[in-house]
């Protein structure tokens, strides 16, 4: 195909497509003559992967330039290559910066709560990672806001956790091209957090009604 019809398949502009190249994060098509070049079904699953972790993601194009090479990197094991796509997706809050020195304490303490809870669980991953960061900033944000007892809650919310990775992870094992395992990550995980969270929201509403609120509640 042109790159007309590889920018009509994809809503991806020519320029666009064109800066891709340069950048490396796109192959340049087959020359068919000195001012053409042919593009594959190949071209298309890239783009479509540059564009979820762009837009979806919200990589910068250094990033998706770090998630392609090691799309490409047919020696590296598909568990590493999802671990690191998923790892540029989770959100940084800056450490003591995002909680100030009066909760650089309480940073420490949920540090090691989060150690713990994954020994407790033998979750295989690193207490350092940016996922346990995050976790960690949320526990020490909640008790600066004097909700620390909110932590009892924990092994409830890991289950629910465990409960839904698995669904993720079974999705995502449909999958086989390694551009389609690393799309499925970065859209599963910006828009699955999104899915989840409105659920939450849905359940909390149900139990609101059934805990407090004295009788049965019909939605309009």
């Amino acid at each position: 195909m042109r790159i007309g019809e590889l920018s009509r398949r994809t809503g991806v502009s020519v320029p666009t497509i064109k800066f891709y190249v340069r950048e490396g994060l796109l192959p340049a098509g087959r020359l068919t003559s000195p001012n053409q070049a042919a593009y594959e079904e190949t071209h298309v699953r890239r783009l479509r992967l540059i564009r979820a972790l762009i837009d979806v993601g919200g990589l910068s194009v250094a990033a998706v330039g770090e998630v392609i090479a090691a799309v490409d990197d047919h020696e590296r094991p598909v568990h590493r290559l999802l671990g690191e796509a998923a790892e540029r997706l989770v959100p940084r809050y800056g450490g003591e910066s995002a909680v100030g020195e009066e909760g650089e304490g309480a940073l420490v303490a949920a540090r090691e709560r989060v150690g713990e809870l994954i020994r407790e669980r033998e979750w295989r991953c690193h207490p350092g990672s940016p996922a346990a960061e995050a976790l960690a900033v949320a526990l020490a944000a909640l008790e600066s806001v004097g909700h620390e007892r909110f932590g009892e809650v924990l092994g409830a919310y890991a289950d629910a956790a465990e409960r839904v990775a698995r669904a993720d992870l079974e999705y995502v094992a449909r999958h086989v091209a390694r551009e389609e395992l690393v799309e499925s990550v970065a859209v599963g995980t910006v828009l699955g957090d999104a899915l989840f969270g409105a659920l939450r929201r849905l359940a909390q509403i149900d139990a609101s009604s059934r805990l407090f609120g004295g009788g049965k509640e019909r939605a309009e």
